[in-house]
């Protein structure tokens, strides 16, 4: 423990951000980091729990208490390694992960947990600036190759897992660019894609090959991956998103949110309109905006429509407002259900909760609105409340209600590897090893829609678990 009494006397103090009207200017982040004394500070809150229960609540279980420790004695090199130990991409983590860690903070019981997503982010960052991050180069090779396909956070971390075990490992990735839903999917004012760029070097240096524009299924089959490596690793994601079936659905101006920040993405990275946007541009400028879905691909949705000056943005949910305030006896140290307001939503958007779709209304196959109800739910079941039909004006509809799971077509077919009554590849959490020899399955794909950190968890465990199979034994850490 650092400081016994640091609990006591200091008040938790997040990071910053830059005003809302400077920020929705560009895309670049915008979160002010703590000084180095601000760091110590907060991490001297950090009681050092007889059972510290941020370690479960953290997917990856970071061993969050000792790098607290550490970098209140300023010793940022040994933080660093103790944070690496269990985390192949905190500077990932460390900017959009919703931080589980700290709702099962012990100080969260009283509204106050340490600032432990602000901490692990200052100790990569200053690794990186330090240059104490370097390519781990396995000492020997095994002769065994493995092909990853996905290179999404799942894909990456056990890329690189494998490749520090003496693995030949090859990343198939179907986009012109590596990163999965951390390059298209995360809008740049939350993670800018230089730091995926300088991991993907690193692990070039360690051993991993990348091959872009090759999606498996499509432009490689999955025999010649059997045939030509000794194992292959499933990571592709959960692509299929969920429609929104109702009357008018069809209009051009009904689109998946995915397309939209893909777009916006690709822009940013200085590709040309034609390539960004092969089905014609996707812009909300001058548009009124609405957001299906209360979650945060929704609230990318906000903030990459604020930044293209939209006329205005709305955000609808079907489920019920969730209370600003959670009852801890009844949910600490699991992840509570409560409303949450991000950094888009501060800049600018109006939010309802309990609206049901009904109808796309539009004229000569343009989107001019949006026809809803108001549902009341009385436990699982959902009645529309009569006389509530309302209008919403709407140049432009962003469909963010979650994902099914992976797409079938193409790979999953041709795999032949069993799936589970929802869809997802079956793969247990202790050998993910799929229904086909040798073929395994982790992350998004395996679990369905999740978070980034459960993708790393799943991408280290699931190399893991290829080692042991490949080598009869693994030293790897699960």
């Amino acid at each position: 423990m650092g400081k016994e009494t640091g609990f006591l006397e200091i008040d938790r103090q997040d990071r910053t951000y830059a005003d809302p009207k400077e920020r929705i200017g560009h895309y670049r982040e915008f979160v002010i980091p703590h000084s180095e004394e601000a760091l110590k500070n907060q991490a001297a809150r950090c009681m050092n729990c007889g059972i510290p229960y941020c370690h479960n609540g953290c997917p990856v279980n970071n061993i969050i208490p000792d790098w607290n420790h550490l970098v209140y004695e300023g010793d940022w090199r040994e933080a660093l390694d103790n944070l690496h130990s269990t985390n192949n991409f905190p500077e990932f983590t460390g900017r959009v992960c919703p931080a589980p860690c700290e709702a099962s903070c012990t100080l969260n019981i009283i509204d106050k947990p340490v600032t432990i997503k602000s901490i692990e982010c200052a100790i990569v960052d200053r690794g990186w600036k330090e240059g104490w991050i370097e390519p781990q180069i396995p000492e020997e090779k095994t002769g065994k190759s493995v092909a990853v396909v996905g290179s999404g956070p799942a894909g990456l971390a056990c890329a690189q897992q494998l490749a520090r075990a003496g693995h030949s490992v090859t990343v198939f990735e179907k986009n012109d660019r590596c990163g999965g839903l951390l390059r298209y999917g995360i809008p740049d004012f939350k993670m800018e894609k230089h730091l995926i760029n300088r991991r993907l070097v690193q692990m070039e240096a360690e051993g991993v090959t990348f091959k872009t524009s090759a999606e498996v299924g499509v432009d490689v089959s999955v025999k010649s991956l059997k045939e030509n490596f000794d194992a292959i690793v499933l990571a592709g994601g959960a692509e299929k998103a969920r429609p929104l079936q109702i009357p008018g659905a069809e209009m051009p101006g009904v689109r998946l949110a995915m397309e939209f920040l893909t777009q916006q993405n690709k822009r940013n990275a200085g590709d040309s309109e034609e390539r960004a946007a092969p089905r014609g541009t996707l812009s909300a400028t001058g548009k009124h905006v609405i957001v299906i879905g209360g979650g945060d691909t929704g609230s990318d949705c906000v903030g990459t429509s604020n930044r293209q000056g939209a006329k205005s943005v709305t955000q609808i949910e079907i489920m019920p407002k969730p209370p600003e305030h959670e009852n801890k006896m009844l949910t600490w140290p699991d992840w509570p259900m409560k409303l949450r307001t991000s950094s888009s939503h501060e800049e600018g958007v109006d939010r309802d909760w309990s609206v049901l779709t009904k109808e796309v209304v539009g004229e000569n196959g343009v989107v001019t609105g949006l026809k809803c109800t108001r549902i009341e739910w009385e436990g699982r079941e959902m009645k529309e409340v009569p006389g509530s039909e309302f209008v919403l004006p709407a140049d432009l509809i962003l469909l963010a209600m979650g994902f099914l799971g992976p797409k079938k077509t193409g790979m999953l077919d041709q795999a032949g590897v069993k799936l589970t009554d929802r869809g997802n590849v079956d793969a247990d959490t202790q050998d993910y090893h799929t229904s086909e020899d040798m073929i395994f399955a982790c992350g998004d794909m395996r679990r369905g829609q999740s978070l980034i950190v459960w993708a790393i968890r799943e991408g280290r465990q699931a190399a893991r678990a290829v080692d042991e199979a490949l080598m009869g034994a693994s030293e790897l850490p699960r």
